[in-house]
């Protein structure tokens, strides 16, 4: 039911279906999809800044980013 979804994604886009493979990858990988979509937050708005197209991002996106950063920094592995 979750990866019906998938068809969902822009594949004629890759900054978008590098992040959502990015996710599905680490729930599939870690067994958390929390940690999942942490890594989705972490990564979109890095490939749209080094694509050349960050503007495409609004603050809600660079806010989590931030917060997903923040996540990773100080998990207890």
């Amino acid at each position: 039911m979750m990866i019906t979804s998938a068809g969902e994604i822009n594949f004629k886009d890759d900054t978008e279906i590098i992040p959502a493979l990015f996710v599905i990858l680490f729930i599939l990988l870690s067994y958390n999809m929390g940690i999942g979509m942490a890594v989705g937050f972490v990564v979109y708005p890095l490939l749209k800044v080094f694509s050349g197209r960050g503007r495409e991002t609004n603050a809600a996106q660079w806010i989590m980013f931030a917060l997903s950063l923040l996540f990773f920094i100080f998990y207890p592995y």
